[in-house]
């Protein structure tokens, strides 16, 4: 678009009238030219179409992974199970090649000293225009990576706090999407077979109130409320609505993972209250 613009205004300059149609057509060439250019970089890039498209989902993917080394290295050393969670998340975003090399030197760059959390932060968010759906699937994918060896350290919570802070969400909001994540796996992990082939102790009463948590409310509230609730999740993790709004693709597998426990507490709750 920026050729055919420039192309035209000089065009029509030296020109007049044919001067600008003839500049719109060179424009228009040059157009296609830099955007085959753009399109056969390496890295991040090649998963985007447009200039404006590659930075701001570059600057998710490298504060996502920077981010999570950082959170990985708080405890004062990076795991076995730390550096098989970050491969394990590239994996399910497809990303191999330059953009896997890119997501790795991420993650390394988050385990320095000196890393700079608030600024990878502030960019992070004035990159997506501080669109709330968008920073809480960002938020819950570092909450998961943190609780990787199932359970959360001091420093680890420390740096979500400050995280959640960056992003603009009070201590209230991470406290729910903390528990909501353990009850998550709870209920996930509920009733399958442990060492021995031994049944989990998980009840069907604990599942029920683990429901409860990832939907964010209470037994005592009526089911117009948890109806109205569980369609709110739903909205805020609906895969087109997230891509629209600027999450890339990649990390679509993530929040669809999240929809589905949403689905299942929703419906647990739904069959033990008997409505529709």
């Amino acid at each position: 678009m920026t050729g055919k613009i420039l192309g035209t205004i000089f065009g029509f300059m030296f020109g007049r009238i044919p001067g600008a149609i003839l500049g719109f057509f060179v424009g228009h060439l040059f157009d296609k030219g830099y955007s085959r250019d753009f399109n056969q970089m390496g890295g991040f890039s090649r998963f985007f179409t447009s200039q404006d498209q590659f930075k701001s989902q570059a600057i998710f993917f490298h504060s996502l992974f920077s981010v999570m080394g950082h959170i990985a290295k708080a405890d004062g050393k990076v795991s076995t199970e730390e550096i098989q969670m970050a491969s394990t998340l590239m994996n399910q975003m497809g990303l191999d090649g330059e953009v896997r090399v890119e997501a790795q030197q991420a993650f390394r760059d988050g385990k320095a000293a000196d890393f700079a959390l608030k600024e990878t932060i502030k960019e992070f968010k004035e990159s997506c225009h501080g669109r709330r759906d968008i920073l809480q699937v960002y938020l819950e994918i570092l909450i998961q990576s943190a609780y990787v060896d199932g359970k959360l350290d001091k420093a680890e919570q420390v740096i979500l706090e400050k995280v959640a802070t960056y992003l603009g969400f009070t201590s209230n909001d991470l406290l729910y999407l903390l528990s909501a994540f353990e009850a998550e796996m709870r209920f996930r992990q509920g009733g399958q077979q442990g060492a021995g082939g031994k049944r989990s102790a998980y009840t069907s009463q604990q599942s029920i109130d683990d429901a409860y948590k990832i939907l964010g409310v209470s037994k005592a509230q009526d089911d117009k409320s948890i109806k109205k609730a569980y369609r709110k999740l739903m909205s805020e993790h609906h895969p087109d609505k997230l891509v629209s709004k600027g999450l890339p693709k990649q990390a679509l597998e993530l929040a669809k993972n999240k929809a589905q426990d949403i689905q299942a507490a929703y419906e647990l709750i739904k069959d033990k209250r008997g409505f529709r």
